[in-house]
């Protein structure tokens, strides 16, 4: 672990070997270089100033380091990040023998809730450790004169910007071939300015910050717990354009000289200069943006999601540590971070790399996956210390080595948050079709939390296999109650897709016997939980959801699953509606912001359309703040959600994006579907070089809300298989040989071969349908009329 920490910082490659890294994955090559895909400026982010809230900033980052821009009249902040700065240490009571899920069981049998607080809830939060660290600031003195109007974010550039009232901006970006950031002030600008240490470490014992400097170089060097030390160094030069200015964050373990690297790195970049630095900054982004693009008559949805596709850019690299709760925004209040800024696996992790795969973003996602992949060793020692099984098990919350840092039990020690990892395993290889990925990574990941998961069942009264115990992530909080009857849905369905996707893996590898064993498991799980009469899921056994709550963890085989579709027959229709109903009577009063993004997923997958939009329509106008980061609780107090707190975490903004590739494109069951859940209102629509499961690369086009155009590119030979939604229309083929196989067009396309379809526009457009969201509304407030 500590030779990756090292190796973080010099994960960073020149432009051109970055650019040709990439050739080998699916939909790479000259036409990834086409500018047009840039977003337009139209898109950026812009902040009227003043900005006197760290997490209202202007983000900027690069994988391993980021940066929060701010501020008033004339004085600005960059607040600093590094994604691998953690306090690792683990409290003692984590460290106990016994600290084990048979005393878990034990435990929860007595019915010893004060004694399971005590020993597996309170080491969360009685001890400020392990948790992700704040890396300090910069501060910025300006010439009275010098008055900030604005900060904006060029997204096509990546490049933020601090407008004036007069003259020149302040231009900054984190460089994406190097460790580093540059700013260059506009001359006359800069009075002073200082580096800061983070004041929040403190509460963990370190001693104050070494700080200190030369020429116009100013640092300080921070020692922390277990061997690691951070320093952070910013330097300037004068220029015939006004003062460059030079930053990074660097940390060394075990004897390393983060200062003198940070010195040297910063040098290195004033004697570049600011523009020889953009210009392999500018061919990194080319690339990012080039790999697909969308366009939507919503211009607030699609500046949201465009934001959301630049975070994977700025949080989420090959080498770096993957995101986090807050990415590389480390709270900068004085404190340390909500709720640690850990790895949440109960839903974060898996709900901010859900996004990823629609989009091409192959690499960002990748790096989740290369995270969990190298600490499978850490993973199989917890299953055989804390679960006392064979295979591997990861803690569903978790540092930044994988250990466990405790919190409420019921899903921070869940055993089946990891199936839900595994689907994303699963769903890079299926949209990818990277055989090697698959030998390689995939299905050993996958089997080896499927043997530990397997080993935990026991036969149950109904003959089903059930675990001994079962929750449902946040189901009744924390109290005795969040221990439900086995199998929870939630646990049911974790453990339904991971068996089964497993044995899909296994059969590609061809194996059979194997492939056949995990299908058994899946079927030895039994049906899952259902009111027999309404058809709605249950949350276990005997109970169903009885209030409005936030976590939507006993519908995942709706969403994200698809083990309930709408492909799949009466029943699983019944289930859909009936789900869908209990929903609608609930309400929202108990969700938080990712709760309306998700729900968007569910609705748009299930082909509700408006349903679709309107959730996605709620979360961008209530639950985002102005910079764009989902804020969990209702920001217009306009009466979505009973919850009108702040913290921002990112799972909702990925949840928002994976929304729009819902109505856009789906290709689960091997089934593309082009614009499958696309509102009314939105009559014009288009998306170049989204990504379908079996490799395929797809281009449409929607005029007067039909499909007129679509065009399928294979990454790999294979067969696709194209749904029939045209309304009664005929495509006109590019290719012969297109068959109709029931509700779907089939063709097998070679390696690199591309399949066109053109359709007649209808000779008028229907009018909007019963329900269609035509515009926004606050609760109880009808059209025309006044709030209830």
């Amino acid at each position: 672990m500590n030779r990756k920490l090292r190796l973080l910082s010099q994960c960073f490659l020149p432009a051109a070997a970055l650019l040709a890294g990439c050739a080998g994955l699916p939909g790479k090559g000259a036409a990834r270089a086409d500018r047009s895909f840039l977003p337009p400026s139209s898109l950026d982010l812009v902040l009227e100033a003043p900005v006197d809230r760290w997490d209202e900033a202007l983000p900027l980052g690069n994988g391993l380091l980021g940066g929060l821009l701010w501020g008033r009249e004339n004085r600005l902040r960059l607040s600093l990040d590094r994604g691998d700065l953690w306090d690792l240490r683990l409290p003692e009571m984590v460290r106990r023998k016994d600290w084990t899920w048979k005393t878990i069981q034990e435990l929860v049998a007595r019915k010893d809730h004060k004694k399971l607080v005590e020993m597996f809830d309170r080491p969360y939060n009685a001890v400020p450790h392990p948790t992700k660290l704040p890396a300090g600031r910069l501060e910025f003195d300006l010439d009275p004169s010098w008055k900030v109007r604005s900060f904006e974010l060029s997204l096509a550039r990546a490049e933020g910007f601090a407008r004036f009232e007069k003259g020149e901006p302040l231009r900054v970006f984190y460089s994406a071939a190097s460790p580093v950031a540059l700013l260059l002030f506009p001359k006359g600008a800069l009075r002073s300015w200082r580096i800061l240490a983070p004041r929040a470490v403190r509460r963990l014992g370190y001693p104050a910050a070494e700080e200190g400097g030369k020429g116009t170089l100013k640092w300080y060097r921070q020692k922390a717990a277990k061997g690691l030390v951070f320093a952070a160094v910013a330097g300037t030069r004068k220029t015939p354009r006004g003062v460059l200015m030079a930053v990074t964050v660097t940390a060394g373990r075990d004897g390393e000289d983060p200062l003198g690297k940070g010195r040297a790195l910063v040098a290195s970049a004033l004697e570049k200069g600011y523009q020889a630095s953009l210009l392999p900054h500018l061919a990194f982004w080319r690339d990012f943006w080039s790999r697909s693009r969308i366009w939507i008559p919503d211009e607030r949805i699609l500046k949201h999601y465009y934001l959301v596709q630049y975070f994977y850019g700025a949080a989420s690299r090959p080498g770096a540590p993957p995101m986090p709760l807050q990415g590389v925004w480390t709270a900068d209040s004085g404190g340390l971070p909500p709720w640690k800024g850990d790895y949440h696996n109960d839903l974060n992790t898996q709900t901010t790399y859900m996004a990823y795969l629609t989009s091409g973003r192959f690499e960002e996602g990748r790096c989740f996956l290369d995270f969990l992949w190298k600490l499978l060793p850490r993973f199989r020692r917890f299953a055989r210390r804390f679960y006392g099984a064979p295979g591997a098990a990861v803690p569903g919350v978790m540092t930044l080595g994988g250990d466990p840092m405790g919190g409420w039990s019921m899903y921070s020690l869940s055993p089946t948050n990891a199936g839900w990892i595994g689907h994303l395993f699963y769903e890079h290889w299926r949209y990818t079709m990277d055989r090697k990925f698959l030998e390689e990574m995939a299905f050993p990941w996958c089997r080896e939390i499927a043997l530990c998961l397997k080993s935990l069942l026991r036969p149950g009264p109904a003959g089903n296999l059930v675990l001994p115990l079962s929750s449902s992530p946040e189901i009744h909080n924390n109290s005795l109650a969040a221990w439900l009857t086995p199998n929870s849905n939630y646990d049911h369905d974790n453990m339904e897709i991971l068996f089964r996707e497993t044995a899909r893996m296994a059969r590609a590898l061809g194996r059979r016997k194997e492939a056949e064993e995990w299908e058994k498991a899946a079927r030895d799980l039994g049906p899952r939980a259902v009111d027999p009469a309404r058809g709605e899921l249950l949350l276990c056994p005997g109970e169903a959801l009885k209030s409005s709550h936030r976590h939507f963890s006993h519908t995942m085989s709706i969403h994200p699953f698809g083990l309930v579709n709408v492909d799949g027959g009466k029943e699983d229709r019944k289930i859909i509606d009936g789900t869908i109903a209990l929903y609608e009577r609930l309400g929202t009063g108990g969700w938080v912001g990712y709760s309306f993004s998700w729900m968007s997923c569910l609705r748009a997958r299930v082909g509700r359309a408006e349903d679709a939009l309107r959730y996605l329509d709620i979360f961008v106008r209530a639950f985002i703040l102005r910079n764009g980061f989902h804020a969990n609780g209702d920001q217009l107090k306009a009466g979505f959600s009973y919850f009108r707190y702040r913290p921002f975490t990112l799972e909702g903004n990925f949840l928002a994006a994976r929304a729009v590739h819902e109505m856009l494109l789906q290709s689960w069951g091997g089934v593309i579907r082009i614009f499958p859940a696309v509102p009314w209102k939105w009559h014009r629509v288009s998306f170049d070089r989204l990504r379908a499961e079996g490799g395929f690369s797809v281009s449409a086009r929607r005029e007067g809300n039909a499909t007129v155009w679509f065009k399928i590119t294979a990454s790999r030979p294979g067969k696709v298989r194209i749904r029939d939604n045209f309304g009664g229309r005929t495509p006109r083929w590019s290719l012969p040989g297109v068959k109709k196989e029931g509700k779907d067009f089939v063709l097998f396309l070679g390696k690199g071969a591309s399949l066109e379809g053109e359709l007649p526009l209808p000779e008028k457009m229907e009018p909007p349908p019963p329900g269609a969201y035509l515009e926004f509304r606050l609760p109880g407030k009808k059209k025309g009329g006044k709030r209830k």
